[in-house]
């Protein structure tokens, strides 16, 4: 009777291949077993020809499985090929079941999951029908083998022996293995939940497709872990075996957007004050820093990544790096955006390592504990979102190195361990740092106050200062946000925690929208992602016009021999980036005059801040690219060369006092000369032979 079932199915499947797929069975018969070994059906196409049968695929997948590929060796091809082996893989069912939600009732039956694929090991033999000798009487036994641990025969069928038996491996049967673990993307997270995982066991064709990083949509049946739960415990693990493995190239594709969303992203993006409202969603609890929150808002909707004829690409995500006096909010700021951004990852600077930020070569059970496995870090997570970095000061320097790559090229590559991988890291990332000495010193060149090295720097396409300077209007303004902050808090708590509150809900609710953002946060997040999913706007010729005047203007202060570097064409770049950012707020398909406008005043303040010389006043990109002006490094060569001129025509080198005396013959200040001969003898290009004289190395 069951086989009479079984024939049914057989012909059924038959059937709709004949209907439905004979192209690609015909496909996969040309390209068997070298190209292809697996024919991909999508269970939609099986549900709109036979409901009954696509149900019963989910529900008893084994069987199903079977009959299908049956079917596919019973199919009369054009072509003289047997497909033997060939494996039919389904992909495409109705409904994803989250991670978090997989129970017991799943068992045995066909789920697809969606996640992030956190580690794979390398594709390795798997042995599938092993083959043992018996070392008494030479006789062969045949064990086929499952998941639950390598089988050895209990005895000999021939002299029924118990051993001693030797694997022959040339007569056994193996298959490519790989080991996935899946954990659920952070777009689908509430903040402040730990993403969950699953282990997915996938052979054969499937093998060796995907890299730690990816996000993919993962289609297999759900097995109990037999050599995990031991003998004593009633409780086992879970795993997949994965039929199919398919990458999911879009943004976002995760979040849910409904027709009623559309519609109030629609209305909220013609508005008059939009840039306005933005600003004011971005940590309303946060006094002030608007420039610093638009231009966050821009980085969240990032600029358009651009690819060439020749295969090169041009990266729209903008990085940004906040540096400032304690107790200005910066982490409060970053930490807004890790909850508005649609993917994002946070991490602090003095708990992570290079290999937490970019990838970390590890050996542990997941492996075997035999083969090294890749474990993708904060930037590789981060991909197509933002990685949020506070205290980057507090780093390493050698931790902060790896991210070099990660920023410019927007991948990373790993050689650790006998693995050399390049793993995607298509992030924008968003830092936050203090000066060197704890405070900023208005008269000290900005490189010199950052602990950070100047390569690293220049990779940002904005730098805010975050100072604070006492004023007494400003600080009043700043103390009655704060106070009404916390009235708004302490109001909504007492009438939550209190049963007889004295406060109605009314009152409640006035003082709380005096400190509510103007548009939800959640609703932010989808107006993100639908922006960035469906806008690429293209610069208009005013638009590309008045970036270019700027840009010339800057670069023209740079001219002649005694201006300072001017300005490099990262910072053209950087416009670009922060004026499409600008349209796609707008959701608008072209970047028009007004977002050029918007976004060189927003460089111009950041190189006011940064990129000037507090010297000569004048925009010098090297106190950003190399942490020194042209004035100071002018002023370090003629140090350098008054000492040597000087050393050899006194026998124990240089005095001091003349040194500064020829300084300010020669129109340098005393106190600064001074001071750049302390830097030098810091860094070790000059030394004291005794207190009051100086020699070069």
């Amino acid at each position: 009777m069951a086989q009479a079932a079984n024939q049914e199915l057989v012909d059924r499947f038959e059937e709709f291949y004949r209907r439905y797929y004979s192209d690609d069975v015909a496909e996969l018969a040309r390209k068997y077993p070298r190209e292809s070994k697996s024919l991909h059906l999508d269970w939609r196409d099986l549900y709109q020809m036979d409901p009954d049968l696509a149900d019963d695929f989910i529900n008893h997948p084994d069987d199903l499985k079977e009959a299908a590929e049956e079917a596919l060796r019973l199919y009369d091809l054009p072509v003289d090929v047997s497909l033997g082996q060939a494996h039919v893989r389904v992909y495409g069912l109705e409904e994803s079941t989250e991670i978090r939600a997989i129970r017991a009732e799943h068992l045995n039956s066909l789920v697809s999951v969606q996640g992030m694929v956190r580690k794979a090991t390398d594709v390795r033999p798997k042995i599938e029908r092993a083959v043992f000798v018996c070392q008494r009487c030479g006789a062969e036994t045949e064990v086929p083998q499952g998941d639950a641990g390598f089988q050895e025969p209990y005895q000999c069928e021939s002299c029924e022996r118990q051993g001693p038996f030797k694997l022959d491996p040339e007569r056994s049967e193996f298959v490519d293995s790989q080991k996935l673990r899946i954990q659920e993307s952070p777009e689908g997270l509430a903040g402040g939940e730990t993403p969950q995982s699953i282990d997915v066991h996938i052979t054969d064709d499937i093998t060796g497709e995907v890299t730690p990083g990816d996000h993919v949509t993962v289609s297999g049946v759900l097995r109990l872990d037999q050599s995990e739960g031991s003998d004593e415990s009633p409780v086992f693990d879970l795993y997949m075996e994965g039929l199919s493995v398919v990458i999911e190239d879009e943004e976002f594709e995760e979040m849910n957007i409904t027709e009623e969303d559309k519609q109030q992203i629609v209305e909220i993006s013609e508005r008059e004050n939009l840039y306005e409202q933005m600003v004011d969603s971005m940590a309303p609890s946060i006094y002030g820093h608007r420039e610093a929150k638009l231009a966050m808002i821009l980085q969240l909707f990032s600029g358009v990544t651009k690819h060439l004829p020749d295969e090169s690409r041009i990266r729209g995500d903008l990085h940004m790096l906040l540096i400032g006096d304690p107790g200005t909010g910066k982490s409060a700021l970053i930490s807004y955006v890790q909850n508005i951004a649609p993917r994002s990852v946070y991490t602090s600077g003095k708990g992570s390592s290079s290999a937490g930020l970019t990838a970390a070569a590890v050996r542990d059970d997941f492996g075997d504990g035999q083969q090294w496995t890749l474990e993708a870090g904060a930037l590789v997570l981060a991909d197509q979102g933002v990685a949020a970095v506070d205290e980057l000061d507090k780093m390493a320097a050698d931790d902060r190195s790896a991210m070099h790559e990660a920023l410019e090229q927007q991948k990373i590559s790993i050689s650790k361990a006998g693995i050399n991988a390049t793993l995607k890291a298509r992030c924008s990332l968003l830092g936050a740092a203090n000066p060197k000495y704890g405070r900023f010193d208005q008269y000290e060149p900005i490189g010199e106050q950052i602990d950070l090295e100047p390569a690293l720097i220049s990779r940002f396409d904005l730098i805010f200062t975050v100072t604070d300077k006492p004023d007494p209007e400003e600080d009043a303004k700043l103390a009655e946000h704060i106070l009404q902050t916390n009235y708004a808090g302490e109001l909504n708590t007492q009438r939550e925690q209190l049963a007889n509150s004295n406060h109605t809900a009314d009152e409640v609710a006035a003082e709380t929208d005096t400190v509510a953002p103007a548009i939800e946060a959640s609703l932010l997040r989808k107006y993100i992602a639908y922006s960035r999913r469906n806008c690429y706007p293209t610069m208009t010729d005013e638009a590309k016009q008045a970036i270019e005047e700027f840009y010339v203007d800057l670069r023209a202060e740079g001219q002649g021999e005694d201006a300072p570097v001017p300005v490099t064409a990262r910072q053209l770049e950087a416009l670009v980036r922060l004026a499409e950012a600008s349209a796609r707020v707008r959701l608008s398909d072209t970047v028009e005059v007004a977002d050029a406008e918007r976004v060189i005043s927003i460089v111009r303040s950041c190189l006011q801040d940064i990129g000037v010389d507090p010297e000569t006043g004048e925009y010098d990109a090297d106190v950003v690219e190399t942490g020194r002006s042209k004035t100071q490094r002018d002023r370090v060569k003629n140090v350098k060369a008054i000492i040597k001129e000087i050393e050899d025509e006194f026998d124990e080198g240089a005095p001091v006092e003349e040194v500064l005396d020829r300084a300010e013959e020669v129109g340098m200040d005393a106190d600064k000369a001074r001071h750049e001969i302390d830097k030098l003898k810091e860094k070790g290009e000059l030394y004291q032979p005794n207190k009051d004289h100086l020699r070069s190395i």
